[in-house]
């Protein structure tokens, strides 16, 4: 008997724990992880639920873990220069932090796939960083509930505040490529967006918004096209653009793979870059130094995101197993335990393919 009540016992998850208390997933697994940044109220209360239901921690999660510490690392798509900066990035920060990294693939550009939630629950990773299309609602317990530390890498939307997350100044960069084509002189100037939903798409936006209202310039929304982050939505918004009646003298696109397609549709055109078009890109990966011209950007510091996500994961995996004390975090924590939310500082990069306009 006392044999069938241990299955029915170990049955009991961190969901119905969480259910029972009235809190979050990643409450009961702070207070399953001694973090401090529960408040004692909550921390008695879930533990009286942990008491009550007969919740026992799986025979894996109890043990002293072996073998080498890796990192997971979870990205939408492997095949992007993005992806390239982001992987020799992690690698560097892995190899620095004496961990390994693992790299998998989501396959999950639209957000509506969640399959590999589920298969990495099954690989019960030591700490994740995920670098993916859309991360919340229930997703955020899932990942939770693994009870790794995971930190979010350049996240796409509004996240759980609990979890951490290391991105980019998103919204300053949008200021700074678009005073820089102001400055050249140039009114005309339209933007093509990332897709709507990520929340770099809207903070670059918001940016170019700003700089354009400070300057005194009014923003003819034809000039603010979507794009999609790919050479090819980039060529399909520039064609757009450069269909109006009055088109654009100058193009913000919010990434280098969109800049390289503004090329392209103005090659197809006969215009030359920047004789009859300025062009400003957003990411400065290696291959923009290398077109034709040379593409002036927004240098975001994609491998030094990825290396700070996989130290912050290794150090709180390090903590978690009682071994060295868990480092200051870039951005610190408040008081009030919230997940630290580093953003690393982007810089304008001028180069050939921005001149005044004529």
């Amino acid at each position: 008997m006392s044999s069938t009540t241990g299955r029915a016992e170990s049955r009991v998850t961190i969901a119905d724990v969480a259910r029972q208390a009235g809190v979050s997933v990643p409450t009961v697994s702070k207070v399953l992880n001694n973090r401090d940044d529960v408040s004692p109220d909550t921390r008695d209360l879930v533990s009286g639920v942990l008491a009550s239901s007969g919740y026992r921690p799986r025979r894996r999660q109890r043990e002293a873990p072996a073998g080498p510490l890796l990192v997971e690392l979870v990205i939408t798509d492997l095949t992007s220069a993005y992806a390239l900066e982001v992987l020799a990035g992690a690698e560097a920060g892995a190899a620095r932090s004496g961990a390994g990294l693992v790299v998998s693939a989501a396959h999950d550009r639209d957000g509506e796939d969640r399959s590999w939630l589920s298969a990495l629950r099954a690989r019960r990773p030591r700490g994740v960083v995920l670098v993916v299309n859309r991360f919340g609602g229930g997703s955020v317990e899932e990942v939770a509930s693994l009870g790794a530390p995971v930190v979010l890498l350049d996240p796409a939307g509004s996240s759980d505040p609990a979890l951490p997350t290391v991105g980019a100044t998103n919204f300053a960069g949008g200021v700074a490529a678009t005073e820089h084509l102001l400055g050249l002189g140039h009114r005309r100037v339209a933007v093509i967006t990332g897709a709507p939903f990520l929340l770099c798409s809207q903070e670059r936006l918001e940016g170019y918004r700003a700089a354009m209202a400070r300057a005194g310039a009014p923003v003819d929304e034809a000039l603010v096209q979507p794009g999609d982050f790919t050479a090819e939505g980039g060529q399909r918004a520039a064609a757009t653009l450069l269909d109006l009646p009055e088109p654009p003298t100058a193009v913000f696109a919010g990434s280098d793979l969109m800049a390289s397609g503004v090329y392209q549709e103005a090659r197809r055109r006969g215009l030359r870059v920047p004789d009859d078009l300025s062009v400003v890109g957003f990411d400065d990966v290696a291959m923009v130094r290398y077109m034709s011209p040379p593409l002036t950007t927004v240098r975001q510091p994609l491998g030094e995101m990825a290396s700070e996500s996989v130290r912050m994961v290794v150090d709180d995996v390090r903590s978690r197993d009682g071994g060295a004390p868990r480092r200051p975090q870039v951005g610190g924590v408040s008081s009030r335990g919230v997940a630290p939310h580093v953003q690393l500082a982007t810089r304008l990069v001028v180069r050939e393919s921005t001149a005044p306009p004529r």
